[in-house]
């Protein structure tokens, strides 16, 4: 089975000597990837000499989500959206030789794969490892292919850590021969386990030196090894996916086996991103827009879709995904205890897409309509954008269009997606080793800076390093804006949701000042062992190796502890109020405010706000103290401390403890005391993705500046209405009250006057061809689109039938049209709801409504005349 082909590997590597650790989040600490893309991403700092390793040698299961190759899901055997790639890692410990007899021993020792089935890649100039794989192993050499630095050479950048790599394949056709063979036919061979050698490093000139430590980076598709062991035709076939495929086949009333190559593949679709989506949630992904929260949208769409297709119409994906949680335990623990909200999620996110397949439909028959009536196809960029903005693939809108009898334009329509592949190539899908590598490399070479902050907000240091414009310096001097590094500091550099501290770094010599810089924020590198401080010099220079001061802003620091330890509380506060369930989403402590967003699939009551906020400051008022201490991150855990949405903590934590109310794990400043923190007020509650909200809030000094502002404010108003504050709310509602009559006496005589005005026009109505009413005209005054309405209905009524009427009114920069019809317009083939659409679109703007009478409104009002001349010509030929 797979959980045994993945616990064979981890077990086989652990009797070697390493260390099993657990697969890291899909949502990375490297800004430079969206998503977990590989094995070795949690490992980066290490290959780079940024952090020190912790351990030797490794060996993990890391799930995976990569989506360059999404229009191959389902289609060929082996690409996935989601994926578990099993590695084992060196850390400057073993290399060449015992990796490659160890992947050789694993592959045909414990999975029993035939030798002879077994064939290996190398780099073209890799000499050693080729002899490796011939005369230690024992590799037949024809079964030994050389290939080019396209395939197998690994490279983390245009400079930095890189090597060759080796990498095995399976025979599926050994009765071919080996004469011509190439790896690269997917038919016969499939590669199921790379081995990356990081000996060189390349040098901004482009040439190569050899590695002072040299690593082992290896990974093996956990779903290309099932096929080959289970035997089956395709990684969906296997144990790890098929469940969940015959699920989805299942609800939708199909037979598997007995598919149609089109329904087959996307059943694949459902079962590969129905794993990526329920990995994602679980990890704290929600559905948005931007980043990987439309990564998550735009799979869970491809599901939903792909769904309709075969015919399922109701809310299905909890159902499927309920399948990819039952299958999750060995890979990734957590999923089951957040399989209900990911449940919830996926439901709410499907529902929501109903809604926008219906208005989607409605365009899609748009353009069926024009398309039909022209004879011609469907536009490339029109069924684009069905694709873009409402998700219709172009399968769907292929197969809705020829019910139809309508082609589609399907070379325009991947015209326009490959320009959005252009627009959106970046470096998401890429590992970028070489980002702010001169820092990095500075960092690495002055070793880790002490932090005194917890105790102190003033110390002393030594210079260990100075950068300026991005580049290493040994002096810098007054205006100069640069990096400085210590060897200790008091300085909190921006980690856990809370900023950097801000304050002052002075040099003394001869007993004057030699240099005063300020502090505007401090930052971690190194993998978060070394503190930047980012400074101005205001005179004076620093050189590297000066002793200096650091004094932290005591005042902002002081704001900041407060915000964070009512960040806290109000978590504590909000499980009480709404659920153990409620969990962090992300969190930001800083001098002004603090900002807790959370899950929770509505928005919540006024009087769920006031009782989190009566918590927090009955929490305040009792005057806990703080405890901290430094413990096992397992014990601090069965402890019941929280964890921080998105951190990475070290086998050694810091555990923050109110006693009673609060225990997280966390790294900030804090109160010694709740009652230091002295006032707390929610300023806001609101949702900022589907099913996260955000509370908004200020403690500390900042409530009562708050506060402070409120009260001047009540204080103002109560002047100039001369009323006593406890009247001012009883005042503003009457006065609303009165607003809105005089804002409806108002609307009811423009209305009046516009009829009367219209009448008027009576007059210039014509006769049609064929015998009907029409009368277009425009209504001067920027007559409101209700009043517009009532003054067309009148004129339609005084024309008799059949009549059409069709006014419009310039308010502003922008156009309001109306058209009104008789029944026996109606009947004579014009609709008032098509035409206004109509005339609207040639002022940039559009509209619609019933075929006796529709509204509608355009942007640009210099056009209206225009847009009235087509009216009457429409007009004209139908009456």
């Amino acid at each position: 089975t797979g959980a045994e082909i993945r616990e064979a590997f981890l077990s086989f590597y652990e009797s070697k000597g390493h260390t099993r650790l657990p697969s890291s989040s899909l949502v990375p600490e490297d800004p430079t990837v969206l998503l977990t893309i590989a094995g070795m991403l949690q490992f980066k700092p290490v290959f780079l000499g940024q952090a020190p390793r912790k351990v030797a040698t490794a060996t993990t299961t890391q799930k995976c989500v990569r989506t360059n190759d999404i229009g191959n899901v389902g289609v060929t055997a082996r690409h996935h959206t989601f994926f578990e790639m099993l590695g084992n890692f060196s850390f400057g410990d073993y290399f060449k030789e015992q990796a490659i007899k160890w992947a050789w021993e694993l592959s045909t020792g414990v999975f029993g794969l035939p030798a002879e089935r077994v064939w290996v890649s190398v780099y073209e100039e890799d000499a050693e490892a080729e002899a490796i794989w011939r005369d230690v192993v024992g590799v037949a050499p024809e079964r030994i292919k050389r290939m080019g630095a396209a395939d197998n050479f690994w490279s983390s950048g245009p400079t930095g850590p890189c090597g060759p790599c080796s990498e095995l394949y399976y025979d599926f056709h050994p009765e071919r021969g080996t004469q011509d063979a190439s790896l690269e036919d997917d038919s016969r061979f499939i590669e199921f386990y790379n081995l990356v050698f990081m000996q060189l490093n390349r040098c901004p000139d482009g040439s190569l030196e050899p590695l002072a430590a040299k690593n082992i980076d290896t990974g093996m598709g956990l779903e290309r090894m099932a096929q080959i062991l289970q035997g089956v035709s395709n990684n969906y076939e296997t144990d790890l996916i098929f469940p969940i495929v015959a699920k989805a086949a299942a609800i939708a009333g199909v037979d598997y086996a007995s598919a149609q190559p089109a329904v087959k593949t996307a059943l694949k679709v459902i079962g590969d991103h129905t794993r990526a989506v329920t990995y994602m949630l679980s990890d704290g992904v929600t559905p948005s827009n931007t980043g990987r929260g439309y990564v998550l949208r735009r799979l869970l769409r491809r599901v939903v879709m792909k769904g309709r297709l075969l015919g399922i119409r109701e809310v299905f994906t909890p159902a499927v995904a309920e399948v990819a949680v039952a299958l999750s335990a060995a890979c990734d623990p957590a999923v089951q205890r957040n399989a209900q909200r990911i449940y919830d999620e996926l439901a709410r996110e499907e529902s929501l897409f109903a809604t926008t397949l219906e208005r989607g439909q409605k365009q899609l028959d748009e353009y069926l309509d024009r398309a039909a009536a022209g004879g011609k196809a469907i536009a490339g960029p029109d069924a684009f954008m069905l694709y873009d903005t409402f998700g219709f693939p172009l399968e769907l809108t292929q197969e809705l269009a020829e019910a139809r009898g309508v082609d589609v334009d399907v070379s325009g329509f991947e015209a326009e997606m490959e320009a959005q592949r252009q627009r959106s190539k970046d470096s998401r899908e890429t590992l970028d080793l070489t980002a702010q590598a001169g820092l990095a490399a500075l960092a690495a070479a002055v070793g880790p800076t002490a932090f005194t902050g917890y105790s102190a907000t003033r110390g002393a240091g030594r210079v260990r390093g100075l950068m300026r414009g991005g580049a290493p310096v040994e002096v810098v001097e007054a205006g100069d804006r640069c990096e400085v590094l210590l060897d200790s500091t008091p300085f909190y550099a921006e980690s856990g949701g809370q900023v950097g501290d801000m304050g002052v770094l002075t040099a003394h010599g001869s007993g004057e000042a030699a240099a005063e810089l300020s502090v505007s924020d401090c930052q971690k590198a190194a993998g978060g062992s070394v503190f930047v401080h980012t400074c101005e010099v205001k005179a004076g220079q620093l050189r590297v190796g000066d002793q200096v001061t650091a004094l932290v802003d005591e005042d902002l620091r002081r704001r900041v502890r407060a915000h964070h330890t009512a960040t806290h509380l109000l978590q504590s506060a909000l499980k009480a109020v709404l659920g153990p369930d409620t969990c962090q989403q992300g969190s930001l402590c800083n001098f002004q405010r603090l900002r807790f967003d959370f899950n929770l699939a509505r928005g919540m009551t006024a009087a769920e706000v006031a009782e989190v906020e009566r918590l927090v400051n009955g929490w305040v008022a009792a005057a806990a103290p703080l405890e901290t201490r430094v413990m096992d991150l397992a014990a601090a855990k069965a402890a019941g401390a929280t964890a921080m949405f998105g951190e990475k903590y070290d086998d050694t934590v810091r555990v923050v403890d109110v006693p009673g109310i609060s225990m997280e794990l966390c790294g900030g400043t804090h109160v010694a005391n709740t009652a230091e923190i002295g006032a707390f007020k929610i300023l806001s509650e609101s949702g900022i993705a589907s099913g996260i909200r955000r509370v908004e809030a200020v403690a500390g000094p900042a409530a009562v500046e708050y506060l402070n502002q409120v009260d001047g404010l009540v204080r103002g108003l109560s002047g100039q209405l001369k009323l006593k504050p406890e009247e001012v709310p009883a005042r503003v509602s009457a006065m609303q009250a009165e607003l809105r009559e005089a804002a409806k006496q108002l609307a009811d005589l423009k209305a009046q006057l516009a009829v009367a005005q219209s009448q008027a026009l009576v007059s210039q109505a014509v006769t049609a061809p064929q015998g009907g009413k029409v009368l277009v005209a425009e209504l001067a005054g920027g007559v409101e689109a209700k009043a517009l309405q009532e003054a067309a209905v009148k004129l339609q009524e005084a024309l008799g039938d059949p009549a059409a009427v069709v006014l419009a009114s310039r308010v502003d920069d922008k156009v309001n049209f109306v058209a009104a019809f008789s029944a026996g317009a109606v009947k004579a083939g014009v609709q008032a709801g098509k035409l206004v659409g109509a005339v609207a679109k040639v002022c940039g703007g559009g509209g619609g409504g019933k075929p006796a009478l529709a509204q509608a409104g355009g942007k640009d009002a210099s056009k209206t005349s225009e847009a009235l001349a087509l009216a009457s010509k429409m007009l004209n030929e139908g009456l």
